[in-house]
């Protein structure tokens, strides 16, 4: 209620110069006299409005003072007074100054006026009669309470207005003031004519008007400096009201009848049967309707008939549209206004639960040598996670602190007030915002009528808080030591239905909610971590505990500060390149969650709606009891598969097992072979990430090109694009159609794939910004809308609304793209099989050649001189009928040289 009291007073406060002269030119006696509701039966009750300075000045602050079971509070009347002299007319009290003057009490009751009863927020009770009616209402006989019981409280009894004489308060002067009146002197003309020319005969002659001076004069407007038209102030008042019309319609009733009918079969004889199958007529009736009736049977064999057309027609049509749908549409950006640097996103994550709500990571823009150069300068300045709302693009809501630059982060799946960020420095950030939870979201039943709870945004915060963002501090950071040692690239938290161990077996979840992570860094390393205390907590002595103890500031919970300067990792994988020394470096990883099928990925949002509930409602929140479900046995889940996917930084694309396995000569645990490995990007591997509607497909994205993948399928992609013109910076699957996927470039530009259109080349080039494309996510709002944020390397986070085409599928699209991939599986194996046959054939080639020169060499003297001898005869016999043809030799000449 204080908003409201502030805002009645801002408004009163802003007062017309006219009628403030007016109330200081009126006498003492003409003052207003307070205001009381005696039209109402109380001429003991006079409304105010108590502003928050004045409740905070006499302690009757509402919710605090005041509440709804004592909705009343006493006050000194020496203190009302002291009011008067303090603020004089200022105060809220000022109007009813007299009653309080001519109070013979010492205390005064003023009673707060909750549902605005009599028109304002508080009432005073002038008398001292009303204020023992009102502490100690006079008994009601029991006739009157049964009365009471039988007829409802609200009712409302009409009183006719009652009619009195005429007060003048002043008012009178202020109509007579904005009342329109004649400012202007009125002129007079006088027309004079002689005498003499009265009733004298007139000629009428025709001339030229511009001819002649005297006849034609202009009269052109012009604005005059001297005189000006003021416009009063004018209040109307409008009311839209409905047109309401009553209709009828009545059902005619007709006398009802039964009605009842009777047949029976046609029955023949055996001798009628023979003679009637045997008849003329049925055998050409057979011949005439067989053929008719076959080529309806295949008809319907080919086709369906009852299939409508039209509604087929009409679907594939919307769905292809016109090029003007294909387009991203600006919806809205945003920009952080307050920050003197130049920063990046780094990562975007729409919020699970609360629609229009997204939190966005950004980062300083310089290089290694500069962060080294400037590092003094970045320690002042906090490194940030902004949430941003749809409602005020220039304010952000939340803005998480956190010790380095975020360049990753996720919310947690079972707790969306649980979030975890990677750091340039190799370090983990754990943040718990559900202190915060009521600023951003607003949990509402529709109606008075019990219906489900639903999320929706809520984003209209109070005035003050609108403009000062909340800082919110980080609960635990892991350890420097023990951590990564380069930027985390890449971050997930492990699904709820399992966890691991140090050895990567996988066992069913203890605790039924996230607890693992899973982050792959630059040093060349993947780590699993996990968030519950991995010893028991031993009781300590009160006075070791004394001694240790640290002091927590206020505005960071405990959440996970068992973690906080010592969280090591749980497992920490190695990708070794076998021949040397080296290893991979991971860039960005995809963990396969197809396998479980036990998981519901339908239900999370009502689990997490429940969970909320349940920790509004008063229980223990399971994050805040993380070492309870410890105690529980493991049980191993069996056939599960262990492997993922992971992209490098030099551009490839590895399959590999997260499973440890011992050295057989040193018996130290070391990370299994990667199944498979494919260099087919030239750059650095940005995603890698699975299709939401085929859990074995996989996109990869990095340098030129883009990749598809199929889990389980070895000899190579199902889909590699040639080079673009520009280098490919990010990219994401489209949520609600299988065959498409958007990729963003160095240039500014988005590309569109839809592979149902074309699958050489992205269908769609859109331009988005001027710089490079760091981050694309979309996001589905409702069956009818959805969006995609795109944010760059500038700073700037771009909400783009995407059109009908490319967020509805066609018909049998999930179908169709499936067909297309079975097919290019086969065709990788076709290819496999030519290969094979073309290797044996080469094989086989080569055995032959070795052959015919091992006989060469096994020949002996007799046979190379009987081969030589034939050789020189073909050719002494080649030249005889060369020297024939040229007639430089006869036939007979011929013979005499052979015989010779």
């Amino acid at each position: 209620m204080a908003p409201k009291s502030q805002k009645q007073k801002s408004s009163g406060g802003q007062k017309n110069p006219k009628r403030d002269k007016t109330k200081q030119a009126l006498p003492d006696s003409e003052e207003r006299e307070p205001i009381n509701m005696e039209s109402m039966g109380h001429p003991e009750i006079y409304p105010l409005v108590l502003t928050t300075q004045t409740q905070e000045i006499l302690n009757c602050r509402i919710d605090k003072d005041i509440t709804d079971e004592k909705p009343y509070i006493l006050i000194k009347k020496e203190d009302i007074l002291a009011d008067f002299q303090n603020r004089g007319a200022v105060s809220d009290f000022y109007p009813v100054r007299k009653v309080i003057q001519e109070y013979p009490g010492d205390e005064l009751l003023v009673v707060y006026d909750k549902d605005f009863r009599y028109g304002l927020n508080f009432y005073l009770i002038g008398t001292e009669e009303g204020k023992e009616n009102y502490l100690n209402p006079p008994e009601v006989p029991e006739e009157q309470e049964e009365y009471k019981e039988h007829t409802p409280e609200d009712v409302y009894v009409y009183k006719p207005p009652i009619s009195k004489p005429w007060v003048s308060l002043g008012s009178e002067k202020e109509i007579e003031e904005e009342s329109v009146k004649e400012s202007t002197k009125q002129i007079t003309y006088m027309i004079s004519r002689k005498r003499s020319e009265f009733g004298a005969p007139i000629k009428f002659s025709d001339q030229n008007a511009s001819s002649v001076k005297d006849a034609y004069i202009e009269c052109t407007a012009y604005p005059d400096r001297h005189f000006t038209l003021k416009q009063l102030e004018k209040d109307v008042g409008i009311q839209g009201v409905p047109k309401i019309k009553d209709t009828s319609t009545q059902t005619r009733w007709t006398y009802p009848k039964n009605a009842i009918t009777q047949y029976y079969p046609r029955e023949l004889s055996e001798e009628e049967k023979e003679t009637f199958g045997q008849s003329k007529s049925l055998s050409d009736f057979l011949n005439n309707t067989s053929i008719s009736v076959e080529i309806a049977l295949q008809q319907n064999e080919i086709m369906n008939t009852f299939i409508d057309d039209w509604k087929c027609l009409a679907e594939e049509e919307s769905t292809f549209g016109d090029k003007t749908d294909t387009h991203l549409k600006e919806y809205q950006s945003f920009t952080d206004l307050h920050t003197l640097t130049e920063k990046m996103v780094t990562s975007v994550s729409w919020h699970p639960t609360i629609y229009g709500l997204i939190a966005v990571s950004v980062a300083v823009r310089l290089s290694l040598e500069e962060r080294v150069h400037f590092s003094g300068k970045l320690l002042l300045q906090p490194s940030l996670i902004l949430f941003w709302s749809f409602s005020d693009p220039i304010h952000p809501q939340l803005m998480l602190e956190s010790p380095d630059d975020i360049f990753c982060f996720k919310f947690c799946p079972s707790d969306p007030n649980i979030i975890a960020g990677g750091c340039i420095n190799g370090q983990i950030v754990m943040w718990d915002i559900t202190a915060h939870a009521d600023r951003i979201e607003n949990i509402k039943t529709g109606g008075s009528r019990r219906k489900k709870v639903t999320l929706k945004p809520m984003f209209l915060l109070e005035p003050d808080s609108n403009k000062e963002a909340m800082y919110i501090r980080h609960c635990a950071v892991s350890s420097i030591e023990n951590g990564h040692k380069k930027v985390i690239t890449d971050i997930h938290w492990l699904p709820d239905t399992f966890e691991i161990n140090r050895l990567g077996a996988v066992f069913e979840n203890r605790n039924g909610i996230c607890c693992q992570l899973v982050t792959c860094s630059a040093d060349c390393t993947i780590c699993f971590w996990d968030i519950r205390p991995q010893k028991a907590l031993i009781q300590q002595p009160i006075e070791k505990k004394k001694e240790e103890h640290i002091e927590i500031p206020f505005d960071v919970p405990s959440t996970f500060l068992h973690l906080d300067l010592s969280w090591k990792p749980l497992t920490k994988i190695r990708l070794s390149k076998g021949e040397t020394s080296l290893d991979h470096c991971p860039t960005k990883i995809s963990l396969s969650e197809g396998d479980l099928l036990y998981k519901a990925q339908e239900g999370m949002e009502d689990k997490i709606l429940a969970q909320s509930k349940a920790v509004k409602a008063g229980e223990m929140n399971p994050y805040h009891n993380l070492e309870g479900g410890l105690a529980n046995h493991l049980k191993p889940i069996e056939d599960f598969c262990t492997k993922f996917f992971v992209g490098t930084e030099e551009g490839g694309v590895i399959y590999t097992d997260w499973k440890m396995e011992r050295d057989p000569e040193t018996g130290r645990l070391m990370t299994k072979k990667p199944v498979s490995l494919y260099t087919v990007h030239d750059g650095a591997v940005h995603t890698v990430q699975r299709s939401p509607f085929y859990q074995d497909i996989i996109l990869t994205i990095g340098g030129w090109n883009v990749a598809i993948w199929k889990e389980g399928v070895m000899t190579g992609p199902l889909l590699q694009s040639s080079c673009a013109p520009k280098r490919y910076t990010a990219g994401h699957w489209s949520l609600t159609r299988p065959g498409v996927f958007y990729i963003g470039r160095e240039d500014g530009y988005v590309d569109i794939w839809d592979l149902l259109e074309k699958t050489h080349e992205p269908s769609l080039s859109q331009n988005i910004c001027i710089t490079m494309i760091t981050y694309i996510k979309p996001w589905t709002f409702s069956a009818k809308q959805q969006f995609i944020a795109i944010a760059d390397y500038y700073g700037t986070l771009h909400i783009l609304e995407i059109p009908w085409t490319l967020s509805h599928p066609s018909t049998n699209e999930v179908s169709s793209i499936n067909y297309y991939f079975e097919r290019e599986v086969k065709h990788l194996e076709y290819v496999e099989q030519r290969k094979k046959i073309r290797e044996q054939e080469k094989k086989e080639m080569e055995l032959e050649l070795e052959k015919k020169k091992v006989k060469t060499y096994q020949k002996s003297k007799e046979q190379l001189e009987a081969e030589l001898k034939l050789d020189y005869e073909s050719y002494l016999e080649l030249e005889k009928n060369t020297l024939v043809n040229l007639g430089f030799i006869k036939v007979k000449e011929t013979i005499s040289f052979v015989d010779l």
